[in-house]
């Protein structure tokens, strides 16, 4: 008897592992430090891996910093934002690029809340991935369709 492969399996197979789409900001956090091995401060402490924060310019602007680092080495043409819309894939490449400790100086900032719920897809998808190819090493295949 042929085994069928169906999108509800793999869902089936994702819950008995404990992937839920529906999942608020702090779960999806946890989920995704654990998974990609980082941690997120807004405590300032002088040894982050990567950093992010807020500054004002001489004349009065505010500009994000987006650095390796603790933020002594800012490489002004690729480091310094002078708008916030590409903070949140910033904070994503830096949790995927193994940096350990991500300080921001805002934790509840929406470009922090974005980049976690960007993580935790990835990491679905990952999941999803992972469980439908052990599906198919299994035996499982998806129904074939008659053109």
């Amino acid at each position: 008897m042929k085994k069928i492969l169906t999108e509800e399996l793999i869902d089936e197979r994702l819950e008995a592992i404990g992937i839920n789409y529906d999942i608020d900001h702090d779960e999806a956090l946890k989920v995704v430090k654990k998974h990609y091995e980082f941690d997120v401060t807004d405590n300032w402490n002088k040894t982050p891996d990567y950093s992010i924060y807020a500054e004002t310019t001489a004349d009065g602007y505010e500009v994000w910093v987006t650095t390796s680092g603790d933020g002594r080495s800012v490489n002004i043409n690729e480091d310094v934002h002078y708008y916030d819309y590409d903070l949140a894939d910033k904070f994503v490449e830096a949790a995927a690029d193994y940096n350990d400790l991500i300080y921001v100086d805002d934790v509840d900032s929406d470009y922090v809340q974005d980049a976690i719920m960007q993580l935790y897809e990835s990491y679905t998808s990952e999941m999803k991935k992972q469980v439908e190819n052990d599906l198919i090493e299994e035996g499982y295949e998806y129904e074939k369709t008659e053109e």
